[in-house]
């Protein structure tokens, strides 16, 4: 997993709460096995119509946010199925942040361990977001989103900001301790793993 970096980009605005991962990404997408691929999956149902063609409407077929690497949208989002998927589905897309009111559990958790930073603001601040025309600065390692008119401070777990900041997914967390895991092994005579 690579290190989060500061991000400066304009904001996708996604205006929908209750996004679940079946939206996310469709259960017929699910056959990959590997993390890559799923972009173009991504909110397949109301990118495209029934017919293949993209649907002009959806935020994402507009070539303005081509390169955004910011979500914006609303309250309880990622809800629905733990499948780790969705959160593949937008990182293999191009976002590295997501904000919003709130999220699911899980799919908060998901983001952590995939390189994803969820972000939770008031939903009035939220809603200010969407509507931003410039671009916003995500600087993790401060805290602090800035914008052409203001600097907003969020919260974040001490843990987790440092698996993000140095790119640490489960197994590189672990190895960490490779040294205290040898010797363990070495005085319970148990057979080594690593």
């Amino acid at each position: 997993m690579d290190a989060f970096k500061k991000i400066k980009t304009i904001v996708t605005p996604l205006d929908h709460v209750n996004v679940d991962t079946d939206q996310i990404v469709p259960k017929q997408f699910l056959k990959l096995v590997q993390k890559s691929g799923f972009g173009k999956y991504l909110f397949f149902n109301w990118r495209f119509k029934e017919n293949g063609d993209k649907n002009q409407n959806f935020i994402l077929n507009d070539k303005k946010y081509q390169n955004s690497k910011i979500l914006v949208t609303g309250d309880n989002f990622g809800c629905g199925s733990s499948r780790e998927h969705a959160v593949w589905a937008l990182k293999d897309y191009g976002f590295s942040v997501i904000i919003a009111p709130s999220f699911a559990d899980i799919f908060y958790s998901n983001c952590f361990k995939n390189g994803v930073l969820p972000i939770k603001l008031e939903e009035k601040i939220v809603e200010k977001l969407k509507h931003e025309l410039g671009e916003i600065e995500v600087d993790l390692e401060n805290q602090s989103l800035k914008t052409d008119h203001e600097q907003i401070s969020f919260d974040i777990d001490f843990h987790k900001k440092k698996i993000l900041l140095e790119g640490l997914d489960d197994i590189s967390q672990t190895l960490q301790f490779e040294d205290k895991i040898l010797e363990f092994e070495k005085k319970s005579k148990i057979p080594s793993v690593l």
